[in-house]
């Protein structure tokens, strides 16, 4: 039977890799939910919409009555951690209840969170993390959306699910908490400069058990939680299913830039990239890139906490697997992989 999807945050890293992925597959009709354009060929029916209009959301959806799945990965950052919980959950409500109004037929609900789950952001948290681990001293939007949809659900006809990945690497414009991009910009400018690759952060991050999550296997992720029986109103880790430390993969990284591997040392990028959007900007005429400022591709004061968080992040996949989850993806095949594409669409240089 068709199904139709509803892709909220569609040209986030996640949005983006899902978009490619259903691209494949016939069996799908797709409504992507983005206040912006595309900036790549889709199939994908794009709709503008505010989240937080519950009257915009109602009157948007109400002719789409045959939606099946709901893939939400929309995310709007606050500096107050309590507003941010509100106006996410906010935006959640409006949509499911929109959609629940037009349509009959939803059977799957699938929510993208995160390690922030177990408070990564906070500091060191027990790993490797499970599903069930006690929850951190709130606000934090993942608790606000999964209680409310977990009771909203009840007695209804559809299922929720929800992944939490980590540190997912994935090609996208205007996602600037990208560490994909933010280390490839941070190399490309470092060999400009003839520099060797430093690691920016702290020396503990770069020793420290680490994951990563690949995009697209993310969005294999999604499908598998939205029509695999098992996983209704289940919650699950979701990342490439290896470990790895940031000092393994440094030489290797280095190799794919054509740069010398360099030794730790620690700056603050916010900082030291601040002045550098001319010679972005004379990288990017040389080379013949597709020009994007710095700031559509990277926010360096998330890369600063990714690479000064000094712990362990590993979360266990054992639910996942239990579940019937078994993919897998090495972390320098990914990183060769999509530095690669992104080298063939010209958003960063080649070596």
């Amino acid at each position: 039977m068709k199904k139709h999807c509803i892709v909220a945050g569609a040209l986030g890293i996640s949005g983006r890799a899902l978009l490619e992925h259903l691209e494949k597959d016939e069996t799908w009709d797709v409504t992507a939910i983005s206040r912006r354009r595309p900036d790549f060929a889709t199939r994908a029916n794009f709709l503008a919409l505010d989240l937080m209009s519950a009257e915009d959301c109602a009157r948007a959806l109400r002719d789409l009555s045959s939606v099946t799945h709901v893939f939400y990965g929309a995310h709007v950052r606050h500096a107050d951690p309590t507003r941010e919980a509100a106006l996410n959950l906010q935006m959640l409500r409006n949509l499911v209840e929109g959609i629940e109004a037009a349509s009959p037929r939803l059977s799957r609900v699938v929510l993208l969170h995160g390690t922030k789950w177990y408070g990564n952001h906070l500091g060191p948290f027990k790993t490797p993390a499970r599903e069930d681990d006690p929850r951190h001293m709130p606000p934090n939007f993942y608790y606000d959306q999964q209680d409310w949809i977990a009771e909203h659900q009840k007695g209804k006809s559809w299922a929720w699910s929800a992944l939490r990945p980590h540190c997912i690497c994935g090609p996208a414009i205007g996602s600037p908490m990208s560490h994909l991009l933010g280390l490839c910009l941070y190399a490309a400018i470092s060999r400009e400069l003839g520099l060797p690759l430093c690691f920016p952060g702290a020396k503990g991050a770069f020793e420290a058990m680490y994951q990563f999550t690949d995009a697209a296997l993310l969005a294999q992720a999604m499908v598998w939680a939205g029509t695999e029986p098992g996983c209704a109103n289940e919650a699950f880790n979701m990342t490439n299913g290896e470990v790895e430390r940031w000092c393994n993969l440094w030489p290797h990284l280095a190799r794919q830039f054509g740069m010398e591997a360099g030794p730790v040392r620690t700056i603050s990028l916010a900082k030291y990239m601040a002045d550098k959007e001319p010679l972005w900007q004379q990288i990017c005429a040389r080379r013949g890139l597709e020009y994007h400022r710095m700031d559509e591709l990277v926010d360096w004061s998330f890369l600063d906490w990714a690479y000064g968080a000094d712990y362990d992040q590993v979360s266990c996949l054992g639910k996942a697997r239990r579940a019937g989850w078994t993919a897998s993806v090495d972390a320098r095949e990914m990183f060769e992989r999509q530095i690669g594409r992104l080298v063939e669409m010209r958003i960063i240089p080649g070596p």
